[in-house]
């Protein structure tokens, strides 16, 4: 099937599912009559995106679009994710914690209730409940909630995966977006991708077989949400748009003129870099230092004496190209609804699925997921020794441990663990007509990916069902959001809990009682006072380390979360 480029007719790729970047013509704002007064909402979902990377959050990366969102917004200094892609993916589009909704893990179906793999049919998502109230629905982007479908030997997957076979279906057709409540979708099935020619990608269910040469997957992601935006606005009905980036998730791949924006910054090293983040979140009163101290290195590599200096200061500007990158996006995203007057009543979130990921990409090797040469027949390196320079489509490449306590500034740890580099993500509310909080604002409620249902469902007046489609469906565990918007103060999730290959946490009030991934040890922190998780305090509070325990305990068994084979 051919994909149509960014240099099309506007009414051809309008009336299908493939990306352009809209052609300012000069011509007026369309005008739009809505009958409907309900907001538009669009979740912007970015991918191992560490907590201090956009600008509002500390970062030195450039993202003046997503930093207006939060200018003009509220952005959310206590807010949680899963740990990983996956189980994220499932508990925000579902309302519920990820084991409930199917996938405690990743999307190998082990035929246990909460490890099944995909979302599960006792469930609803989001654009299932908001379609059902009225609303248009679509998605763009990494959908990642399904079974992913493999091919009998290792050698038929790395064909398949480079390209050289073709096979109808990447996962079962019914845990595909548009069998799960969206009317549009564009994207991709499975969790890696090759940002120039990536696997798995689809219009509604038909494989997209071909890209154009100047294909880049961020810009196709974010301009096929602003040609839903352009399609939708025309009508008399509010929408939902699922914009799921892949962005800035490894292999590091970027264009070349926004690697080269960033190609000193990152001379100066790990601690530097770190240090600057930290005054700038201080200074701009995202966090108190009394409280949230800067965390120690786990690392002693010293930057002066890194032998793969080079490499190491180019994959940190990749990394911050990739951002770069999609934060363009956005800003046409945002564009585009200014331009079909939808702006004011859209509510946006923008959020990232975990922390910085800490994975030396470069040791997978091809397998699963991940090709051996391209489309054209290049080889992949995936160079373990860091002799090859991250950025280009043959190069499968990541940041590793240090730069991503780096990202994730100033918490410990990284993507997968159930600390605070984990599991704290950046949460960034937008809605000109509907936020009444101050603009700029902090909010300090506790929330979770899994409250975007009950606040969505409140604000678009949508039911949530008991049964859907012949299933019992689960209740939503989430809470409204709707309090932080209004600038109220809320304690939001008095407890909350996480498991994921058996990394740990529960937090209840003050207090979080965390291990690590293979550690079975609790660790107690008084987390109001501590929220860089330094001081343990498990052996002077032997009781509340019991009481905590069998409060996760009872949260596993009635979540599916145990037992596990």
């Amino acid at each position: 099937m051919k994909i149509y480029t960014k240099y099309s007719a506007l009414a051809l790729f309008a009336s299908m599912a493939f990306f352009t970047a809209f052609k300012d013509d000069g011509k007026a704002p369309e005008k739009t009559l809505k009958a409907d007064e309900r907001p538009n909402i669009i979740v912007i979902l970015a991918d191992d995106l560490g907590f201090s990377d956009i600008g509002c959050y500390g970062g030195e990366i450039k993202t003046p679009n997503i930093d207006y969102l939060a200018a003009q917004g509220v952005r959310f200094r206590n807010f949680y994710n899963t740990s990983r892609c996956c189980p994220t993916r499932a508990a925000l589009l579902t309302g519920l914690y990820n084991h409930n909704a199917g996938i405690g893990e990743m999307t190998q179906d082990r035929n246990i209730e909460g490890y099944r793999g995909a979302i599960t049919k006792n469930t609803v998502t989001l654009a299932e409940v908001l379609r059902d109230a009225g609303y248009r629905t679509a998605m763009s982007g990494k959908w990642h909630v399904a079974n992913t479908v493999e091919q009998p030997t290792p050698q038929a997957q790395q064909d398949w995966l480079n390209h050289k076979t073709s096979f109808p279906l990447f996962s079962p057709i019914d845990q595909y977006p548009t069998n799960r409540g969206f009317e549009k979708f564009f994207g991709t099935l499975w969790g890696v991708v090759d940002f120039f020619d990536p696997f798995s990608l689809v219009s509604g269910t038909t494989p997209i077989t071909t890209v154009p040469k100047d294909y880049y997957h961020t810009d196709a992601i974010n301009d096929t949400a602003s040609t839903y935006i352009r399609e939708f606005s025309k009508g008399d009905k509010p929408f939902f748009l699922y914009v799921a980036e892949n962005a800035p998730h490894w292999p590091l791949q970027a264009k070349p003129e926004d690697i080269a924006k960033y190609k000193d910054t990152y001379k100066v090293g790990w601690d530097a870099i770190r240090a600057a983040r930290y005054k700038r979140m201080v200074a701009m009163g995202l966090i108190d230092p009394k409280t949230a101290p800067l965390s120690p290195r786990k690392s002693n590599d010293n930057w002066e004496n890194n032998p793969t200096k080079q490499f190491d200061e180019m994959a940190m500007a990749v990394h911050a190209a990739m951002i770069d990158r999609m934060d363009q996006g956005i800003g046409r995203i945002i564009k585009t609804l200014k331009e079909t007057n939808q702006l004011d009543n859209t509510l946006i979130v923008f959020l990232s699925d975990n922390g910085a990921s800490p994975e030396d990409a470069m040791r997978y090797g091809p397998g699963f997921d991940r090709p051996s040469q391209t489309r054209s027949g290049e080889k992949i390196a995936y160079p373990i020794y860091k002799k090859v320079m991250p950025g280009p489509q043959t190069s499968y490449t990541s940041i590793g441990p240090i730069w991503a306590n780096v990202a994730n500034t100033p918490y410990q740890l990284a993507k997968a663990q159930a600390y605070e580099g984990g599991v704290h993500t950046p949460m960034i509310a937008f809605w000109p007509k509907g936020i009444t909080a101050k603009k700029g604002s902090y909010s300090d409620q506790v929330g979770h990916v899994m409250d975007f249902m009950r606040t969505f469902t409140a604000l678009g007046k949508a039911k949530y069902p008991t049964h859907y489609k012949g299933n019992t469906i689960k209740p939503m565990q989430g809470e409204s959001l709707v309090p932080a918007l209004k600038g109220k103060q809320a304690v939001g999730h008095d407890m909350l809990f996480n498991e994921h290959f058996n990394a740990r946490y529960v937090r209840a009030g003050d207090w979080k009682l965390v291990n690590l991934a293979g550690d079975s040890t609790w660790h107690l922190y008084n987390i109001k006072n501590d929220k860089t998780e330094l001081k343990d305090m498990a052996a002077q509070n032997p009781d509340r380390v019991k009481v905590l325990n069998d409060k996760w305990q009872a949260w596993a068994k009635e979540n599916h979360v145990s037992p596990k084979n």
